[in-house]
């Protein structure tokens, strides 16, 4: 089997093979961009990692659909950053920053187009049970991220609410991903379905983590501003726990700090940390990311891995969480 690092070389070089020199440029060159700036490759790394459980050949007919996961995952960062008004995305201005916001949801809704293209390499006897899978996880994501809006203008929310958007928004296309690798080296459905599982828990535990960094992280390894969630009062992981942690003496504190505006960024930012800190949330978030950790490697230990397959799986839930961006 090929290591993680291998397998996210192959995914570098295919995605640094497509060809985007195409006119109109302002509709094609964005995509380039936002294939160029990089990323953690986690989805494809994810696809390609649950087909080399059963098979080592690593061909158009599963780095396609491999790429394809990558390019979709692209346009839902195009628009999102819209949505949120995201200045930085991996370091680099967003799509909308550096063109405009027409270019953006269009060159964002031709990624999504692009991607049907690159799935279309699939087998053709595996295509409709891919294609169904990946479909219904398209529509989940943009139900995860109109529930995530949704939130934003709702004073509360509790924290199966936010397990569920985030499922949505998240954690379905790592799910789908690890699902799809799998149908496409033909494996048992028992094993397609545990790392659907798998994945899906883990890909909580990810979005939990990435709220943390959000909030705590280094704008300079993080890739974006530290505190936009925070600015934007999103129902993040740590502002739902804080509803449920939140004293009494302390929830005028934080009614004001919520209330405050983009002109007072430093000090509601920095207000919102303390308060975090305080409640214990910080801490309780990185114990709620080993949660989900371990439930997700609890999944895997019902199935019948062989102990190469096993550490395979192992080193690729430690990637998710150990990373420190």
């Amino acid at each position: 089997m090929y290591t993680l690092n291998e397998l996210h070389t192959f995914i570098n070089k295919g995605l640094a093979s497509l060809d985007f020199n195409m006119e109109p440029a302002e509709l094609y060159k964005p995509l380039e961009y936002m294939i160029s700036i990089g990323g953690k490759r986690l989805r494809p790394v994810t696809c390609l990692m649950a087909y080399n459980l059963v098979s080592d050949r690593i061909e158009k007919p599963i780095l396609n659909p491999a790429m394809a996961l990558e390019i979709f995952h692209g346009f839902t960062l195009i628009h999102d950053d819209i949505m949120d008004k995201a200045d930085i995305r991996r370091g680099q201005p967003t799509v909308h920053k550096k063109w405009n916001n027409n270019i953006a949801i269009l060159s964002g809704d031709v990624m999504s187009i692009k991607a049907y293209e690159l799935l279309s390499a699939c087998p053709s006897e595996k295509m409709p049970e891919v294609l169904a899978l990946f479909s219904k996880t398209a529509a989940q994501v943009c139900e995860g991220q109109q529930f995530d809006m949704n939130f934003e203008n709702i004073p509360f929310i509790t924290m199966d609410e936010y397990i569920s958007m985030i499922g949505l928004k998240t954690a379905v296309l790592i799910a789908c991903s690890a699902k799809m690798g799998a149908i496409i080296a033909g494996a048992d459905p028992k094993v397609c379905n545990a790392l659907y599982d798998f994945a899906y828990t883990l890909g909580i535990a990810f979005q939990i983590q990435d709220d943390y960094f959000d909030t705590f992280g280094q704008s300079n390894i993080f890739g974006k501003n530290i505190g936009g969630d925070i600015l934007n009062n999103k129902k993040t992981w740590l502002l739902v726990e804080t509803f449920r942690r939140i004293a009494p003496n302390d929830k005028e504190r934080l009614n004001y700090l919520l209330a405050l505006g983009s002109e007072d960024a430093r000090e509601k930012i920095e207000g919102m940390q303390e308060l975090y800190i305080n409640c214990g949330v910080k801490d309780a978030a990185e114990e709620a990311i080993a949660v989900f950790h371990k439930k997700a490697m609890e999944i895997i230990d019902g199935v019948e891995f062989t102990p190469a397959q096993r550490e395979l799986l192992e080193e690729y839930a430690n990637m998710l969480i150990k990373r420190i961006k």
